[in-house]
């Protein structure tokens, strides 16, 4: 049986060349540890500061949005132009 024999032999080289994956995250900053815990320096900030973050995100998702809607009419147009001059 040279077949089952062969298939035998790859199985196991294939499984004493595969990578330990279990090794590649024992020390990483997330690690496996249970005890552990991720402590976040955040600054602070007064209710000006948090008003002012939110009108200046808002602004700029609404500029955003002006230039994707402006961009696909832009190339609606165009696509129907191609089309009907074809």
């Amino acid at each position: 049986m040279p077949l089952g024999e062969s298939m035998a032999s790859a199985l196991k080289s294939n499984k004493s060349i595969k990578i330990d994956k279990s090794k590649r995250f024992r020390k990483t900053p997330g690690g496996y540890a249970k005890n552990r815990k991720v402590k976040y320096e955040l600054p602070k900030a007064t209710p000006e500061q948090l008003q002012e973050i939110k009108t200046r995100i808002k602004r700029e998702n609404k500029i955003m949005w002006i230039k994707v809607v402006l961009l696909s009419t832009v190339i609606i147009i165009a696509l129907v132009w191609v089309l009907l001059t074809s």
